[in-house]
């Protein structure tokens, strides 16, 4: 039974994150071997001789979509990252405070034996994790961390929930409890 009574109609949840990155190669070795998602395949290379490229994907019509590649991460959303070639392509990385500004957030049961783990991996980690005490995100522990090519995520945690909880019945998505 769904509990859904506006918005887009049988929307059950995010299935994969998009996201392009300078060289997939080194993406999916960052990503598997670093993080731990699972590789599943891959698609490409594809180019257009009309106008495709530019109606469906928003991009420059002579863009050419190198490859692309599914992955599967944890209990969370799937991966599709691609390596583009393009024209008129910007290789600068947003700022988290430019428009078009982003990051992934993934969650880790022990933020500090993650934040170890990155470091002994030689990844940049920024600063050390801020932790909630009070106000709805109580209880959460965060720190940012950056992909060998620059990009943003976030290590997340928080085991013991956060401190909006309290005040409703409804709860945000979680990895570890999916069903509610």
């Amino acid at each position: 039974m769904s509990t859904q009574i506006f918005g887009l109609p049988g929307l059950k949840g995010t299935d994969h994150i998009g996201f392009t990155v300078p060289n997939l190669e080194e993406a999916v070795d960052f990503f598997v071997n670093v993080i731990g998602c699972e590789a599943f395949y891959e698609l490409g290379p594809f180019k257009a001789d009309d106008d495709w490229m530019e109606t469906h994907l928003n991009v420059d019509r002579s863009a050419v979509m190198k490859r692309l590649k599914f992955l599967r991460c944890g209990f969370g959303s799937n991966f599709e990252i691609f390596e583009y070639e393009a024209r008129d392509q910007n290789r600068c990385l947003p700022k988290n405070s430019d428009v078009g500004g982003h990051h992934l957030a993934l969650y880790v049961e022990d933020i500090n034996a993650s934040i170890a783990y990155l470091v002994s991996k030689g990844i940049r980690v920024l600063g050390e994790p801020t932790v909630r005490t009070t106000g709805p995100s109580a209880g959460q522990s965060w720190v940012y961390f950056l992909a060998p090519w620059g990009m943003q995520l976030e290590l997340v945690s928080y085991p013991y929930g956060k401190g909006y909880e309290s005040a409703c019945e409804r709860r945000l998505w979680h990895p570890a409890h999916p069903e509610q």
